[in-house]
């Protein structure tokens, strides 16, 4: 039990994630949260002043906790193919694991993500520009040919959405679902090589 005093955003996000693991996005109340704490739905409320202002900071965190090692690969230094590599390989397996290890909470993260694509839009911003961080450095070192930084990171992360857009997660499982995404790397690589 939590006393009202003692309660933070944060332990109001993981009781959330409790409860919508436990009855689903569309039977999930603030009440159900309060109740999960030990505290009533006022003291939730003064965190977040509304049930789609719970449910969307409930997304943010999960998509924050799925792709928190992208930043640090975009920003580490090294040789610009094998950071590229390693940061959509990075995101794949975030997105495989999620969806295979907990197959009832991913649904249940996918309906809160169709509630919020604002947020989903600006956390899909944020990875195209860590993706054109790499680009730029690869360029720079003329590991890469000279490309327009934007689209070309905009389109490394279309042309793998395959491996991290959860549309297509039943596909993760397949036992060749990795060399699948090692041959697209192959093309991707070889399409920003210098010549």
């Amino acid at each position: 039990m939590t006393t009202d005093s003692a309660l933070t955003p944060e332990q109001i996000l993981s009781a959330t994630e409790d409860v919508l693991r436990r009855f689903g996005p569309a039977k999930a109340t603030v009440v159900d949260v309060a109740r999960n704490l030990g505290v009533s739905h006022t003291s939730v409320y003064r965190f977040f002043p509304s049930k789609a202002a719970l449910r969307e900071a409930v997304t943010q965190r999960w998509l924050d906790q799925a792709h928190h090692e992208l930043q640090f690969i975009a920003t580490e230094p090294g040789p610009a193919a094998d950071r590229l590599h390693r940061w959509l390989a990075t995101l794949f397996a975030a997105k495989r694991k999620k969806a295979l290890d907990d197959p009832q909470l991913f649904a249940t993260y996918l309906a809160l993500v169709a509630e919020t694509s604002s947020t989903v839009e600006a956390h899909i911003d944020t990875m195209v520009a860590q993706i054109g961080r790499i680009v730029r450095d690869g360029v720079r070192d003329g590991e890469f040919g000279p490309a327009d930084i934007a689209s070309t990171a905009r389109a490394v992360f279309e042309a793998t959405a395959h491996f991290h857009d959860p549309a297509h997660a039943a596909e993760w499982s397949d036992p060749h679902a990795q060399d699948r995404f090692e041959a697209l790397w192959k093309l991707i690589l070889g399409g920003l090589a210098a010549k």
